[in-house]
């Protein structure tokens, strides 16, 4: 392709182009350059970053995909995976988030050409390292091609260009080509080892965590540590007594025997900074084998759409199927125009509530009343016995608006598919057909 300022190049329609030049040598002159060329001669759509303009006080999950689902898997894909990063507006974003949020959106165009000036200019060095890495994975994984200009020379190993181009003052422009071939990892991971932890190191990142409250009794903890910074923890507990999905996969046993062979993973946190680079991932891999025993199961939300559980060496055994009772409220709640995707918002639900008169306000607790979850109990009846419905039905009547939204927070949460996973140990099923014989 010969360009209009004079320089020809062989850009193909899945290459990653990068351009980096001093401020002011013309990269940015030539980026549009090339763009132009792309959609005149080859014909294909672009779409550049900087016309892509976030829709401003409203949820991002309502601004992105075509359905739910879609929403949920294009945010997954560039990190924005916590169900509270679900429900706030661009504006909430840090810098770092924003321009993920912006790769999703390139994403969602389907366009050919991904176009990027000044290519991650405000974000910290780190950060733009990861972002880097990322975008040249999801591209490559979509079959699309990246044109990038920066001044930054720092990028070129996680972006991995198969065009790299290097615009001096002037005319002398130097262009080289490499294979086009993904690069394995972002560069920061050398840097990362994976340790024994402490409670205090969950604490540290639990705030990233849509759960953040006690996570019961702890086995082991193990954190991702690049230096003094904990970018990471995986938490291990000890089994509850039932769980749909274990029968398939271990007899019944004892609470003795549960604690011995079994474990289960409780919380993986990674620090909103490190998303996206097989973190969670390598956390899960390299702990399952330290954890003490024989068998690993966990329960997880987001799996469906991020399946790293399974990339890390996990066996995807079932989704738990939604519970009625909570489907029958949300039912209730869409018949009063409450948005389904906004119901994990506290705040959203309570004001929401408020603005309802008591005739709708006693239809929720009706749907409650009689859709009685063992969840809904609990909320009731936290430090005592909660299997008394009556009791629940009338203290219902009388519950305050807080206490309705905590209600519908968690009918949020029982209506995420929640998909069960088990890890055995290498040699376990041999060892036992060996005694077996």
């Amino acid at each position: 392709m010969q360009s209009t300022i004079n320089v020809e190049s062989k850009i193909g329609i899945r290459d990653i182009t990068l351009i980096i030049g001093d401020s002011g040598s013309g990269k940015s002159v030539l980026l549009r350059a090339l763009e132009k060329d792309i959609k005149q001669d080859m014909q294909v759509s672009a779409i550049n970053i900087a016309d892509i303009h976030p829709v401003p006080n409203k949820p991002l999950i309502e601004t992105v995909g075509a359905t739910l689902e879609g929403g949920l898997e294009l945010l997954s894909k560039v990190g924005l995976n916590d169900a509270f990063l679900f429900l706030r507006t661009f504006e909430q974003l840090s810098d770092g988030q924003k321009y993920r949020y912006k790769i999703a959106k390139m994403m969602e165009s389907k366009a050919q050409f991904w176009v990027m000036d000044e290519f991650c200019a405000t974000l910290d060095r780190d950060t733009a390292k990861i972002v880097a890495f990322n975008v040249q994975k999801l591209a490559r994984q979509e079959g699309r091609a990246i044109l990038a200009a920066t001044t930054h020379t720092d990028l070129t190993e996680d972006l991995k260009p198969s065009v790299h181009v290097h615009k001096r003052f002037g005319k002398e422009i130097e262009v080289r080509y490499y294979q086009n071939e993904p690069t394995k990892e972002c560069s920061l991971t050398r840097e990362i080892r994976i340790e024994e932890g402490t409670r205090s190191d969950y604490e540290l990142l639990s705030g990233f965590h849509y759960r953040s409250h006690n996570v019961g009794i702890v086995r082991k903890i193990f954190r991702a540590v690049r230096g003094a910074e904990v970018a990471g923890v995986i938490v291990y507990c000890y089994p509850g007594m039932t769980v749909a999905g274990r029968l398939q996969v271990l007899p019944k046993m004892s609470v003795q025997d549960l604690n011995q062979k079994l474990s289960v993973i409780m919380r993986v946190v990674v620090h909103p900074k490190y998303r996206t680079i097989g973190l969670g991932q390598r956390l899960v891999r390299e702990t399952l084998p330290l954890v003490g025993t024989p068998n690993v199961e966990t329960i997880a939300v987001m799996a469906k759409y991020n399946p790293f559980f399974e990339r890390a060496g996990m066996q995807k055994i079932m989704e738990q199927p939604t519970p009625k009772h909570a489907l029958a409220v949300r039912e209730t709640l869409s018949k009063l125009g409450f948005s389904s995707t906004l119901l994990g918002s506290q705040k959203y639900v309570l004001n929401k509530l408020q603005s309802l008169p008591d005739e709708q306000l006693w239809e929720i607790r009706h749907a409650f009343m009689q859709n009685v979850h063992l969840r809904f109990l609990k909320e009731f009846f936290y430090h005592e016995p909660y299997g008394k419905r009556e009791l629940y039905r009338q203290r219902m009547q009388t519950a305050t608006l807080e206490k309705l939204a905590k209600l519908i927070h968690v009918t949020a949460l029982l209506l995420q598919t929640k998909v069960y996973l088990f890890w055995k140990k290498k040699g376990e099923k041999e060892e036992s057909m060996d005694n077996e014989g």
